[in-house]
């Protein structure tokens, strides 16, 4: 099943999105907002995929077109964003570049963050931020939507708690990391808003390229129309989203909406390409002495999108201008 959201307010209006992502529906007297569906899944869920059948048969006499950029993120704003970071090659990649050892602890303790939650970017909003030399960069990822989780739960039971997966553009801002890290309280100023691919779709969507708690499918992302990375999303992958979610549920409850991500997705093969700016500084770094390639200029594009094995896009693509914020209006 494939939900998105219509921009509407602030928490959207719940759509069911066909198969193919050419048909759409208002999944009217269902629910009104995903995080609504979330709330009450045993009763919604079997209503919403009689209509998600409908729909990719044709039937539903209200459906209409789809189209990605009347959309907000599938959770316009949610209760919890923990961002992980599983591919740990990537950091040990980074920390390379800067002569740092990597703790042997960062191979069975995935490092996770909280991030901003109360508003995230539609697929094809405009990333409007003030300075271009707070090095602006994107990371591709993948990301599951939670239910329930209860506090201490047995890792081998965390995926019976996933509902949806999605893509996610975690923007950094690469210049002020460092010393907001050194104060010793972890990111805030530095994580501004994440975009979300228009469609999140149930585990079943995914079929056999859904095991071990990784998406087996590659994440394409070009930077101003060309290719910038097309790593595999399923390989390399330290802590599968069963291990993250039983990390995050180690001390608290995980309420129905949490979004939990992958962090930027990465493999150690260089020929894959990467899915951030900061990846392929280091390695030009390692291999030439010298990191040549910029970060993200007003006016640059990036996009992120990942295909089934016949080609079709399974979440909808995340598109983005990066445009300057002028301030508030006043």
């Amino acid at each position: 099943m494939k939900l998105a959201s219509l921009k509407h307010g602030r928490d959207g209006r719940l759509l069911v999105v066909s198969r193919d992502l050419r048909r759409v529906c208002i999944a009217e007297g269902v629910a009104p907002t995903l995080q609504a569906a979330l709330d009450n899944w045993d009763e919604c869920e079997p209503a919403l995929r009689r209509l998600y059948q409908r729909l990719n048969r044709g039937e539903h006499q209200a459906a209409f077109a789809f189209n990605p950029v009347e959309c907000a993120a599938p959770l316009p704003r949610a209760y919890q964003w923990a961002d992980g970071s599983a591919y740990v090659s990537h950091i040990e990649l980074v920390r390379k570049a800067r002569g740092a050892e990597m703790p042997p602890s960062f191979w069975s303790d995935p490092l996770m963050y909280q991030g901003m939650s109360d508003g995230f970017l539609g697929p094809h909003d405009d990333i409007e931020l003030a300075d271009e030399a707070w090095g602006i960069d994107f990371e591709g990822e993948v990301a599951v939507i939670t239910g329930d989780v209860p506090m201490g739960v047995n890792e081998h039971r965390t995926l019976d708690h996933v509902r949806l997966l999605m893509l996610v553009n975690d923007v950094s801002l690469r210049h002020l990391i460092p010393a907001e890290l050194a104060k010793g309280f972890g990111f805030f100023q530095s994580k501004p808003a994440t975009a979300c691919s228009p469609v999140a779709v149930t585990p079943d969507e995914l079929g056999r390229h859904w095991h071990n708690g990784r998406v087996h499918h590659r994440l394409r992302v070009t930077l101003n129309g060309v290719l910038f990375g097309e790593p595999h999303a399923g390989t390399d992958m330290t802590f599968g989203f069963d291990r993250l979610i039983a990390h995050a549920s180690l001390s608290r409850c995980l309420g129905a909406g949490t979004i939990i991500g992958s962090g930027t997705v990465s493999n150690r093969d260089p020929n894959a390409g990467a899915c951030c700016i900061a990846e392929r500084r280091t390695r030009e770094l390692l291999d030439t002495g010298e990191a040549s390639t910029p970060f993200m200029r007003f006016g640059d594009t990036v996009r992120m999108e990942m295909c089934d094995a016949g080609g079709h896009s399974i979440f909808g693509a995340i598109e983005q201008r990066l445009t300057p914020y002028s301030g508030p209006d006043q």
